[in-house]
């Protein structure tokens, strides 16, 4: 079943068609409950969840929209077996769709300027006991290069420090930093939108580190031009489907510690001396849906870490061997890459674990297997690595590579050590003839 999707709320009714919506009637509060809720039906398959009654927000709130292959199968109108390929598609540049100028806005509707700027207005979440209190996390931020005009969609964790000012963490390779840096004066205020409750097309576009902008990508997915418009204080394009949008100036040099926050390695990290944004303008349909993505869960890597990196990886393995297959588990985080392959030389799984690693910074450890091994079951896995890795030969390591700097074991520029590991069968080295295999049966045969 395909449904036409143009903004959230045609997401949200698709993944109800599809079964993949949980709707909560019960109230919940945006401190700790909310993120518990949706972290649990998360890491029970259920689906993404709509929170109709929250306490301390006068709107719903949406979370989990894109945190799996079934779900973003959904949002990109495709089946879960073909997300990867179809992701492929969309980052091709040449299939790029340019965004479409209107003048109105749904976000039009209702407007906060000057002095009557509140950020207590907005449902702001606390989400983890370990964060350092509440933060915008499901928002997309719109930037403009000042330089050749394009824009730029991403992510940054952004807390809330007072009335009209967040902290706003932006690491150092972003195109954020590298925009307002290309400046002649870098600490002059640079403007700034953050978009929030928006077709999941743009979601998962702003997820991606690409030389162009984004809403072009986000315009393959859907095959049409997204419908964008001048902010009222800034001079930038913002979708115009979206549900919320704030508007503000970055100071590059006017800087305050933000966060622990809950981060995509499974850590709160550490609070960062980060550039503060002043709001100039919060605006919102009529009856809003408000979004978050639950920090360091599963939303969180999978928009970041996964949907954008897998075609990535796979054209840099393919290179390589055109039949190998990979995956990236969303329980490492970013950092573990997995290749399938069928092994013809005993070279070859060291080389595609260099490849891969190669393909993106944050891909530091690599695990090579056998056609034989299930790659999306951790056990195997493991079994793999226990039962067909001898550490003095197979697996090798590179100091100081280049790679994330929140990567708890690089150093605050990301410098860390990769690691590769052949996990094949080497049946050269010693042969234990095939593996121990019992065909699946269907309980409810058997069972009473």
């Amino acid at each position: 079943m395909v449904t036409e999707i143009k903004d959230l709320r045609d997401f949200i009714s698709a993944l109800d068609s599809h079964g993949q919506l949980v709707k909560i009637e019960k109230p919940v509060s945006i401190e700790y409950e909310l993120a518990d809720v949706g972290a649990s039906l998360a890491r029970d398959g259920k689906g993404a969840c709509l929170f109709e009654n929250v306490t301390g927000s006068p709107w719903p709130v949406f979370c989990g929209g894109v945190a799996s292959h079934d779900r973003a199968a959904v949002a990109l109108g495709c089946d879960p077996s073909e997300v990867t390929d179809t992701m492929a598609k969309v980052l091709d540049p040449s299939n790029g769709v340019e965004p479409v100028q209107v003048d109105r806005a749904s976000w039009h509707d209702n407007n906060l300027s000057e002095k009557d700027i509140d950020l207590d207005e907005l449902p702001i979440l606390t989400h983890s006991r370990g964060d350092s209190g509440p933060f915008i996390t499901g928002a997309v931020t719109i930037a403009k290069d000042p330089v050749s005009g394009r824009g730029n969609l991403s992510y940054n964790r952004m807390s809330k420090l007072g009335k009209n000012i967040l902290g706003f963490n932006v690491n150092e390779w972003r195109d954020v930093g590298t925009f307002w840096k290309s400046r002649e004066n870098p600490d002059d205020p640079f403007p700034i939108a953050l978009a929030m409750g928006l077709d999941p097309a743009i979601m998962i576009a702003a997820g991606i580190k690409t030389n162009v902008d984004e809403l072009l990508i986000a315009g393959a997915i859907r095959n049409r031009g997204t419908e964008v418009c001048k902010g009222l204080t800034v001079d930038i394009d913002i979708p115009a489907s979206a549900e919320i949008v704030v508007e503000g100036f970055l100071h590059p040099a006017k800087r305050e510690p933000e966060g622990p926050l809950a981060e995509f390695h499974g850590y709160h990290g550490e609070a960062w001396n980060s550039p503060t944004l002043e709001v100039s303008s919060i605006s919102w349909s009529d009856n809003p849906i408000f979004q978050t993505i639950i920090p360091g869960w599963y939303e969180h890597i999978y928009i970041g870490n996964i949907l954008p990196r897998e075609p990535l990886l796979r054209n840099y393995v393919r290179h390589l061997d055109p039949s190998a297959e990979v995956y990236i588990p969303p329980y490492g985080n970013g950092f573990l890459a997995v290749i399938q392959i069928e092994r013809d030389n005993p070279g070859t799984p060291k080389n595609l674990a260099m490849a891969a690693m190669a393909a993106h910074i944050n891909i530091r450890n690599v695990v090579v297997v056998d056609r034989d091994i299930d790659i999306f079951q951790p056990s195997e896995l493991h079994w793999a690595i226990t039962n067909r890795v001898s550490w003095e030969e197979d697996v090798f390591s590179v100091p100081l590579a280049q790679g994330h700097e929140m990567d708890p074991t690089a150093d605050q520029r990301g410098i860390s050590t990769k690691v590769g590991i052949d996990a094949t069968y080497k049946r050269e080295r010693r042969e234990y003839g095939s593996r121990v295999a019992y065909p699946a049966v269907n309980l409810n045969n058997y069972l009473s």
